[in-house]
C-alpha cells in the first residue's frame, strides 16, 4: 500500500486526516494539487492522495473499477468487488495517523467520489466527512448514512455524470435524514474549479469546527 500514494502534507501530530481519491484514468499525482488546497487550509491535517489499485482500462492512469461496458445494473457489482480494498485503504491511513472516523475526510472526484460515497454507505464509522466532486452513488442508499457530513459539489454542465444524478443523491439523502449539502456550479462541466474548491473548504472548516 505504501507505493500507492502521495503525501501532500504530513504534520508531526496530525489532528485531521484527508484522503483524496482520483477519477478513472487519473492518478494520485493528478489529485495532489487539489490536496494542496486542503493542506493550505488545514495545516494540522495529514493529506494523502491515493492511487487507484488497478491500471486503467482506458489506456493510462489508475482506476478502482473498469468503466468499459458498464451499465446502470452492473456498476454496483463492480464497486462491491473492490470495496473491501477501499475500506482497508482508509483504515490503513487511520491506523498510521492515529485518527478515527470523525477526524477523517474523504475527498473524491468522479470515480473517487463514487467510491467515497459507496464506502460510507457500505461501512459505518468509515469517515466523518465526504466531499464529493462530480460524482454519484452507484445505487441510491436505502437507509440513512449516519454520523457523516456529505458535501456534493457538481458542475451543471457535466456531460460525464449528469447533474440529475447528484440531484437525486441529495434528495435521497435529505429524505433519509442524512447531513448533506449540494452546491452546483452553473458554468462548469466535469471538473473542479476554484469556486468549487472554496465551497468544499468552507464546508469542511464548518464541520471540523463542530467536531
Amino acid at each position: 500500500m505504501n507505493e500507492k500514494h502521495i503525501v501532500v502534507q504530513q504534520p508531526a501530530q496530525p489532528e485531521q486526516l484527508i484522503l483524496l481519491f482520483h477519477g478513472v484514468g487519473d492518478s494520485a499525482a493528478g489529485m495532489a494539487p487539489v490536496g494542496s488546497h486542503f493542506a493550505q487550509a488545514f495545516p494540522q491535517a495529514q493529506v494523502i492522495s491515493i492511487n487507484g489499485p488497478f491500471a486503467s482500462s482506458m489506456g493510462s492512469g489508475r482506476q478502482w473499477f473498469s468503466v468499459q461496458g458498464i451499465t446502470e445494473q452492473g456498476r454496483q457489482g463492480r464497486i462491491d468487488e473492490v470495496m473491501p480494498e477501499f475500506i482497508a485503504t482508509v483504515r490503513y491511513w487511520q491506523q498510521q495517523s492515529g485518527l478515527g472516523a470523525r477526524q477523517t475526510t474523504l475527498v473524491g472526484f468522479s470515480q473517487g467520489t463514487i467510491m467515497s460515497l459507496e464506502g460510507v454507505k457500505a461501512q459505518p464509522q468509515l469517515a466523518g466527512q465526504v466531499i464529493g466532486f462530480s460524482g454519484r452513488f452507484a445505487t441510491l442508499p436505502q437507509q440513512a448514512i449516519v454520523d457523516v457530513a456529505i458535501h456534493l459539489i457538481h458542475g451543471e454542465q457535466d456531460g460525464v455524470i449528469p447533474v440529475e444524478q447528484v440531484n437525486a443523491a441529495a434528495q435521497c439523502l435529505t429524505a433519509l435524514g442524512a447531513a448533506v449539502t449540494l452546491d452546483l456550479d452553473a458554468n462548469t462541466g466535469h471538473g473542479i474549479n476554484q469556486p468549487m474548491l472554496a465551497r468544499a473548504i468552507a464546508h469542511l472548516r464548518q464541520d471540523l469546527a463542530g467536531n
